[in-house]
């Protein structure tokens, strides 16, 4: 519905515009061309002509309407503030004021001897940097930030990145009417939407000069986070009614099927009070950002065996810089006591962990009573890490925590008790490919249910009713996949909520790929000594302090991070130096004239 009454808002626009070219002795044609009409609506009001081919591009074509507007309203000499506050707001109904309005008349801008400063200085600079800005972030690059570690130590915790949208082809924006520069909640708001759907656009994307490929780090929208409980955004809807239905099976002993559980919790969530906010579904483009590393691409047959990662049945090596949970035995307790001080602060020995780069929030002492003689560690950290860590004294032995074969991990894709699944022992499982047409039972379409019921081609109905699998009420026995479908995980292999926990990325929820990382800093949730301060930090190295200078101004290579520090230094450098040519030269000229 919203669509509609936008594209009569559009035709009435466009009608005001043939009656406002014959006012200005134009043929009136011209302004029912899309796109054209707005090149030549340039001239009538003294400004670029090619401002119309910023009208192609969803979203931003919105704030040029009121932009043109705005204009349009001094052209016809109704520039008092409360004309220019209505032509700039509902520029598709003034165009048809001015156009049909017997008493309007075209005067151009040619009167009006200088912009007011407000207008000069102000207004049309920040507008068109919102424009500019708007288009590059939309479909060239974005800032992002790394909020969580399921990546390191590949890209860390507070690390400031750009993503190249190019590179697979940009995707045109689904809801484009939303607020500049925020993503799915307003600015100093915890639940308020940025964006209104009473416009969508269908997916659409921009030819890209590649795909993911294997081992590529990869920026997408979260698949299960469709749906999100406003009160508690950190998991999906999906997610959150798991875990309760896990701890209410905890609870009662697991005396009932699961299904009882799964609806005491929906009952939860969603019943009288809802003690997690609101239940919202969010359109693809609005889902939160994430990003890992592209295991397993489509077609691809993915396996994991004790850790290991197996595409087509060959062992994959492991990302330089991942992570795992080891499990230390020491004599004495060298890395602190679990619970906290007097001031709430934890016991661990944070210098020793941070001296070796491990975080205090995913360090844990384990409470063993029957053996005092001997301290045992959570810790998680790299191979390199551990290394080190087995040559300090006092220390007995480390082991990789490993979880085993044929043990279920309910957390775990696809959430079934027929596949007992688990963190470091998984699959196998092929990747559906466009073009792709599998088998479909009862006992597999908890592996594809979430594909044909909201990725796939829209939104179906998957029930199960005996020995059948129906798809929107008729019975189906296989099906023919219609995008590519991506595994996605996180370095960071026991810390990372990834394609383990919630499946499959399909192709038109990838953004892009980080290119470039121009800052980072420590977060002193995880490194309360060193990541504290800030002025502090200006004069310390990356080992004492909060800033990570050598992350500073770097290239995302497939080997890490590659600096580029003196290619930025020299290309400021020059930029600094042909402003102050620039300018000398013009002073110049302005003195021989």
């Amino acid at each position: 519905m919203g669509n509609i009454i936008f594209l009569i808002l559009v035709l009435i626009s466009f009608a005001g515009l043939y009656k406002i070219f014959e006012k200005a002795g134009m043929p009136g044609w011209k302004g029912l061309i899309p796109v054209y009409n707005f090149w030549e609506l340039g001239k009538l009001i003294n400004r670029p002509k090619w401002w119309g081919l910023i009208m192609i591009v969803p979203g931003v074509n919105l704030i040029m309407y009121g932009v043109y507007g705005f204009q349009l309203a001094r052209a016809f000499k109704k520039r008092q503030d409360k004309d220019l506050v209505v032509a700039a707001l509902m520029p598709y109904l003034y165009f048809a004021y001015l156009g049909f309005s017997k008493e309007t008349k075209y005067f151009g801008v040619s009167d009006i001897k200088s912009e007011s400063s407000f207008i000069k200085n102000w207004a049309d600079p920040i507008i068109f940097a919102v424009v500019a800005a708007s288009i590059i972030r939309g479909f060239f690059f974005e800032a992002f930030t790394i909020p969580t570690s399921s990546l390191e130590k590949s890209l860390m915790v507070g690390d400031f990145l750009f993503v190249n949208k190019l590179c697979y082809g940009a995707k045109v924006p689904q809801t484009p009417i939303a607020f500049p520069f925020a993503h799915h909640t307003l600015p100093f708001t915890e639940s308020t939407k940025s964006y209104v759907e009473w416009i969508k656009i269908p997916y659409m994307r921009l030819p890209g000069y590649s795909k993911p490929t294997n081992g590529e780090i990869v920026v997408f929208n979260y698949p299960d986070g469709d749906t999100v409980a406003v009160g508690l955004q950190s998991m999906s809807y999906y997610q959150l009614v798991r875990e309760i239905a896990r701890q209410n099976r905890e609870q009662d002993g697991g005396r009932n099927p699961d299904s009882y559980y799964q609806n005491m919790a929906w009952n939860m969530v969603n019943g009288p009070g809802k003690p997690f906010g609101d239940i919202v579904a969010r359109p693809p483009d609005k889902r939160e950002h994430y990003v890992k590393r592209c295991v397993a691409i489509a077609g691809d047959k993915l396996e994991i065996k004790d850790g290991d990662v197996y595409i087509n049945d060959k062992k994959q090596a492991m990302p330089e810089h991942a992570q795992h949970r080891y499990i230390v035995a020491t004599k004495d307790p060298i890395f602190g006591q679990n619970g906290t001080n007097k001031k709430g602060e934890p016991v661990l020995n944070s210098a020793l962990l941070e001296d070796y780069d491990i975080y205090v929030t995913e360090a844990a002492k384990i409470e063993t009573p029957e053996r005092i003689d001997t301290n045992y560690y959570d810790l998680n950290m790299p191979l390199d890490v551990a290394n080190k860590i087995k040559q300090l004294p006092g220390v007995y032995y480390i082991k990789e925590k490993i979880e085993p074969k044929g043990y279920r991990d309910e957390r775990i894709f696809p959430h079934n008790r027929s596949y007992a699944w688990n963190n470091d022992n998984f699959g196998p499982f092929t990747l559906p490919k466009e073009g792709m047409t599998v088998k479909i039972d009862t006992g597999n379409i908890c592996l594809y249910d979430k594909i044909l019921s909201t990725y796939d081609d829209g939104i179906h109905h998957i029930t199960v009713s005996g020995n059948n699998v129906l798809y929107d009420g008729k019975p189906i026995t296989s099906y023919t996949f219609k995008q590519d479908y991506y595994w996605m995980m996180g370095d960071n292999r026991h810390n990372s909520a990834d394609s383990r926990s919630w499946g499959v990325v399909p192709f038109d929820h990838v953004v892009g790929r980080p290119v470039f990382v121009w800052f980072s800093m420590k977060d002193p949730n995880n490194n309360p000594l060193t990541g504290s301060s800030v002025l502090g930090s200006l004069t310390k190295n990356s080992h004492d302090g909060k800033f990570r200078w050598e992350r500073f101004m770097c290239y995302v290579g497939e080997n890490g991070l590659v600096s580029w520090k003196i290619p930025v230094l020299i290309i400021v450098v020059a930029a600094i130096g042909y402003n102050y040519w620039s300018k000398k030269r013009k002073k110049e000229k302005k003195k021989t004239a």
